[in-house]
């Protein structure tokens, strides 16, 4: 079952009984100071369309419409730090909790994390490679997300490492008998290069691809909670897995 909630996030979020969730993943706004917009379109197929799709068909797309919102915040943390202790309180003991964010904001979001779940419950910084995006010409070019990841119990989260997508080696012939049968565990959920256009759904590709088994393998019952300024956009439950 999957129950959608729509309204502020602070106030959705706290009427929740606390301990409820195995998994919480939020990607909220990153402060770029900048507006953020998202155009919806409707596409059908049309011969004569203003767009190409899989093996030549055409299709014509009409916008829906527009929705934005003012990505910049005086008080970063201050907007942040109650949703990430609504985020502690609801986590179960062996759960996981994920916080998707760039080079912005992400080292202060860190040791703040640090002060609502503790050092020791740390448990890895998840780099989010892409190819896209501009070229800049006066210094690097921003290249990657970061994404925390924060055990309730460092002694006693989930972690089901059978349940990692997984790639061919490269050289199967270099393993031994035991090896060769099987596949090795892709090391991040990112790190598959993306066209251009494909920038512009990076965030709901990040949830569909290999999101799925990251977060498959750290949790029973799965949560997915994305946007976290004016409005929780999606809240999933689905059934436990054990």
């Amino acid at each position: 079952m999957v129950e959608i909630h729509l309204g502020e996030c602070l106030e959705v979020i706290s009427t929740f009984a606390s301990a409820s969730f195995d998994l919480i993943y939020i990607d909220p706004p990153f402060n770029t100071g900048k507006t953020q917009a998202r155009t919806q379109i409707q596409t059908r197929p049309d011969a004569n369309g203003d767009r190409t799709g899989f093996a030549g068909r055409r299709y014509r797309t009409t916008r829906l419409g527009t929705k934005s919102f003012d990505d910049s915040f005086s008080d970063y943390l201050g907007f942040l730090e109650p949703r990430l202790e609504q985020a502690y309180r609801l986590l179960k003991p062996t759960g996981s909790f994920f916080l998707h964010l760039d080079y912005r904001e992400v080292h202060y979001a860190k040791v703040l994390l640090d002060s609502i779940f503790g050092r020791d419950s740390f448990m890895n910084e998840i780099i989010w490679a892409y190819d896209y995006g501009a070229r800049a010409t006066r210094r690097w070019s921003a290249k990657h997300d970061n994404i925390l990841w924060f055990a309730k119990d460092p002694s006693a989260y989930t972690f089901r490492y059978d349940d990692i997508d997984r790639i061919p080696y490269m050289r199967p012939d270099w393993l031994g008998p035991k090896r060769q049968p099987r596949e090795r565990p892709r090391r991040t959920p990112g790190g598959t290069p993306l066209s251009a256009p494909a920038a512009r759904r990076k965030r709901d590709i990040r949830l569909r691809s290999h999101w799925r088994s990251w977060i498959g393998s750290c949790a029973y019952t799965r949560i997915r909670a994305t946007g976290c300024s004016t409005s929780l956009r999606a809240v999933g439950r689905l059934a436990n897995r054990r």
